[in-house]
């Protein structure tokens, strides 16, 4: 059996301050979307609410994943100065907490 390469995922949690406003958290949703769409070396995107019933999410309410082809992408796109104003006009000021994992998928 062939071997697929192993994309690299790179998983973020946020936890909001309680009184982020909703529009502020949905203007948050769409912009790391269209972050992701303006740059060519993120090849997928996808994010969701917590939905699990375990409640052990800790207060973190969304995931994001951001998948590249390889680090070399992710290694691109942490300083590159589109995330950094991102994560300075969004983030910085709405997020509680965040938590970041990144890994090599298994294939």
């Amino acid at each position: 059996m062939s071997q697929i390469p192993a994309m690299c995922r790179h998983v973020v949690l946020f936890k909001f301050f309680d009184n982020t406003p909703a529009e502020t958290v949905h203007a948050i949703e769409s912009a790391f979307r269209e972050l992701c769409n303006q740059l060519p070396f993120v090849t997928g995107f996808e994010w969701g609410t917590n939905s699990s019933p375990e409640n052990l999410n800790e207060g973190f309410s969304h995931c994001f994943i951001v998948t590249f082809a390889d680090a070399s992408g992710r290694d691109q796109y942490l300083p590159h100065p589109l995330h950094q104003q991102f994560c300075r006009a969004y983030l910085d000021p709405n997020l509680e907490k965040v938590c970041v994992v990144d890994f090599q998928s298994n294939n």
